[in-house]
């Protein structure tokens, strides 16, 4: 398929949304952007188009790359102990769920409660820090030693982030963290401020896809185990509220953040990244999911069969 007429056909998208002004440094993004990078891990072939090399925060997607390296590091049974896999019917940064099903610990590792608790579960190892640790992880997985920490970003993550904190505190206070909150929010913050690129997000995207084989050396970075659990959440809760109205429209694992950006695996075929900081009320990329359910109903990529 031809990637810049899909951009074109996708673009009015736009202006249905707007920026993430909540947090300042991403209040001045520009809405006007639209890109997005395919890697072709069957065929090992990349095809990019618009946007594609511009580097932008990757907030909540970061949430995929900690969630692997948690259960690289811990193994998928002691993370799946600390978090479930289940839709909460709620916004991303609330604990009602918590309290209305009196459950002790969040619902999925997406939204920020279960985010911030995988986090703290990644502790200083050799001299690292939790946040070196992911950022060295993002930079292998991602395929891009170019990402970097935007510290103005992650200065307006700390001055915005009171409902975080909340959220950090609640854990704390049911006995669902164990480690200290600062150093954990403080790893949160960072990580949500990691500077990628739709590039970036396929190669996240590809390794995914390949079963946890990186496609540009054949080399396994994450197990078989990890990348099916992941693809699996993301299926189901890796847009927020909308996950189970575009498990229909693309049929896709993908996961969303507040940046503009998306990353997409499509088993044994696509990692796919893209990036549009125009945001839905849900918080996800209004241009950016229609570009990528016209690419997956283009390829025909959905895991649905009808």
């Amino acid at each position: 398929m031809n990637l810049n007429d899909a951009i074109q056909e996708c673009w009015d998208k736009i202006d249905e949304g707007q920026v993430a002004t909540y947090i300042p440094g991403l209040a001045k993004v520009d809405p006007y952007q639209l890109g997005v990078y395919l890697f072709d891990v069957a065929n090992d072939k990349r095809c990019q188009a618009g946007a594609s090399r511009v580097r932008f925060a990757i907030e909540s997607v970061s949430k995929v790359i900690t969630l692997l390296y948690a259960i690289e590091r811990l193994g998928l049974t002691a993370v799946e102990a600390q978090v479930g896999t289940r839709q909460t019917g709620f916004p991303f940064d609330t604990i009602l769920n918590m309290e209305i099903t009196k459950e002790t610990h969040p619902l999925n590792a997406f939204i920020n409660s279960g985010a911030i608790l995988i986090s703290s579960l990644i502790e200083e190892e050799d001299g690292q820090s939790p946040f070196e640790q992911i950022l060295n992880f993002t930079r292998e997985i991602c395929n891009d030693p170019e990402i970097t920490l935007d510290d103005g970003i992650y200065q307006s993550e700390l001055r915005t982030g009171d409902m975080n904190r909340s959220l950090a505190y609640y854990l704390k206070a049911k006995g669902a963290l164990n480690n200290d909150v600062t150093t954990s929010l403080d790893t949160y913050f960072k990580q949500c401020s990691m500077m990628v690129t739709c590039e970036s997000l396929a190669n996240l995207g590809a390794v995914l896809a390949n079963d946890g084989i990186a496609p540009w050396n054949g080399e396994r970075i994450i197990s078989s185990a990890a990348a099916t659990y992941t693809k699996s959440v993301m299926m189901t809760t890796g847009l927020y509220n909308e996950s189970g109205t575009y498990s229909v429209k693309i049929g896709v694992p993908t996961k969303s953040g507040v940046g503009g950006g998306l990353v997409a695996a499509a088993p044994n075929h696509y990692g796919i990244g893209i990036f549009s900081p125009a945001l839905d009320h849900a918080g996800n990329s209004v241009a950016g999911l229609a570009l990528l359910e016209l690419i997956s109903k283009e390829l025909k990529l959905s895991i649905f069969k009808y």
